[in-house]
């Protein structure tokens, strides 16, 4: 028996929302919905290169059509993908990966009568080394600097064996090999298309390309030849199709959600988080059944950043140069009414260090930060030679439009004992210039991990890295040796020990305002099960059925 699918299309707001896939038989009658599964992303998505998976929303997309040897799991732990397994060597440089033998690439016209075939190690080879070659100009090209050499760091020893050799034990290197950067793609889909593979994606994931009107629509059918099955044998994925809309409003997109458009959306705007969430963050009543709230932590700490470069200018005349005025902020900021009144709750108070909750070696109860003290704030100034803050002169606070709100709170806050801040709102990408360019003394920032672990947060406070990440140029030896030690640990107790020693050491020389420790906060339509998220905030739809 024949079949096709058709799609209707509606145009509103200038975007095409496909309204859905159906399967038609040769009798009208015996039609039937298939599961779509349909989000809106609110930024378009620039490319479907995995070398240019930067942004959010073009991480979505290529998880979707790729895979990785190693991925993160619900709790951030790295288990195995395309790799069955790995070895690491006595030295621990070398990892050897057993590749699995039944992943093929999808179905298309670059491969010899359009079936897609197997992949092996030498694709693996090819993936990586392409990351590094500036021909691609991959924004992910940093990821392996300094760490291995793009000649011979990557080995195939045959088609189901992969290494990788570094020049030096770095314990997070798989977290690296998890990042969508290192999906694993064929040459022939790069040699035939070129740039334009952009458009043309071919991978192994559990989705297929099959439809994208850039800035529009977006759809990915279902990989009939997945390699993953479920606990019962049934081969993954559970849905038929993923659509996605892009919209740039999100009061827009919250509409088509409540019309029932859309099966999630992730994150809620400010102007309308009120009608949504109660102040402690749970669905207000009249929501409950028609939506369900999802909410877990995401690895993003809001900070205000300190430059601490004591040879700048800008530095050595601010009052900030002094450590007790950094802590006499910290305390006094109350960083719970704060979540409450501004964030709807969404979120934690961060008082446990700058490492966010959500990483396996987050303990607060061996990092002490700053609870709300504004008695003890005082006392600081006091003893820094500035009781109630006589003799402070206004220090400027730079912050973005979005974050306006929070420093503002800030600037009220520490107002209350004595210091005087002024906020000044600038553009994302001014004060991106002028962080990396230390020319901003006191300034909003954020960091949100690029791998599950924690040294993607420590990175930034590393002397010897540049800005970014290391945005305050704090420098402290003792430090440095401890954060050089924790890359060659392979013990995860000790190594996680060390970590918090770490952060104790910023949180006690205050080298940041730590603000809060985001949190991901998505809702769900009713008739949609399996949508596990991670820290990572990563759009994991394998598992995902609709009824």
């Amino acid at each position: 028996m024949k079949s096709c699918y058709c799609q209707a299309v509606i145009i509103k707001w200038g975007l095409v929302l496909l309204s859905g896939l159906w399967w038609v038989a040769c009798k009208p009658s015996e039609k039937r919905s298939l599961p779509v599964f349909r989000y809106n992303s609110t930024y378009t998505i620039a490319s479907l290169d995995p070398a240019f998976a930067k942004s959010q929303e073009v991480i979505w997309a290529v998880k979707q059509l790729y895979n990785t040897l190693v991925e993160p799991d619900s709790n951030l732990e790295i288990r195995p993908s395309l790799a069955r397994q790995w070895q690491v060597s006595a030295d621990h440089r070398t990892y050897t990966f057993d590749l699995r033998t039944d992943v093929y690439f999808h179905d298309s016209d670059i491969f010899p009568g359009g079936k897609g075939r197997r992949m092996t190690a030498h694709d693996v080879v090819y993936s990586l080394k392409r990351i590094m070659d500036p021909a691609t100009a991959s924004s992910g090209s940093w990821i392996f600097n300094g760490k291995l050499s793009a000649d011979s760091g990557f080995s195939a020893l045959n088609d189901s064996t992969f290494s990788i050799t570094l020049y030096r034990p770095f314990h997070p290197i798989l977290g690296i090999l998890s990042m969508q950067y290192c999906s694993v793609i064929p040459h022939e889909a790069v040699e035939k298309y070129g740039k334009d593979f952009r458009s043309h994606p071919c991978g192994t994931g559990p989705f297929r390309f099959f439809f994208w009107d850039e800035g529009q629509a977006l759809v990915l059918h279902r990989n009939p030849d997945y390699f993953e099955k479920d606990e019962k044998g049934q081969r993954l994925p559970y849905l038929e199709a993923v659509q996605v809309s892009f919209l740039e409003s999100k009061a827009s997109e919250f509409l088509l959600f409540r019309q029932g458009q859309l099966d999630f959306m992730n994150d809620i705007d400010a102007s309308f988080k009120d009608e949504v969430l109660t102040k402690q963050g749970r669905l207000r009543k009249e929501w409950e059944g028609k939506m369900v709230l999802s909410k877990h932590p995401y690895l993003n700490t809001e900070y205000l950043g300190i430059l601490a470069d004591s040879a700048n200018p800008l530095v050595g005349n601010s009052p900030l140069r002094f450590r007790k005025i950094r802590q006499a902020i910290n305390y006094s900021i109350d960083r719970i009414k704060m979540m409450t009144y501004l964030r709807n709750g969404i979120g934690t108070a961060a008082t446990s260090g700058f490492v966010p909750a959500g990483l396996p070696s987050f303990d607060s109860s061996q990092v002490k930060g700053y609870p709300y003290n504004p008695g003890l704030a005082r006392q600081l100034l006091r003893e820094a030679g500035y009781p109630d803050g006589k003799g402070l002169p206004v220090i400027k606070l730079l912050s973005i439009p979005i974050y306006a709100d929070l420093a503002n709170y800030v600037a009220n806050q520490v107002q209350e004992i004595g210091i005087r801040v002024q906020v000044e709102v600038v553009q994302k990408s001014l004060l991106l210039e002028q962080t990396a360019k230390s020319q901003a003394l006191f300034f909003r920032g954020s960091w949100i991990a690029d791998y599950p672990d924690a040294e993607s947060y420590l990175a930034m406070f590393y002397s010897k890295n540049p800005a970014p990440p290391n945005y305050t140029r704090y420098n402290n030896p003792a430090f440095d040796r401890l954060y050089e030690q924790s890359l060659e640990e392979n013990n995860d107790s000790i190594r996680y020990k060390q970590y918090q020693a770490m952060d104790n050491m910023i949180t006690s020389d205050a080298a940041v305002v730590p603000l809060f420790y985001d949190e991901v906060i998505r809702l769900v339509q009713p008739n949609v099960t399996g949508l596990i998220g991670n820290g990572m905030n990563m759009l994991e739809l394998r598992r995902v059925r609709k009824y």
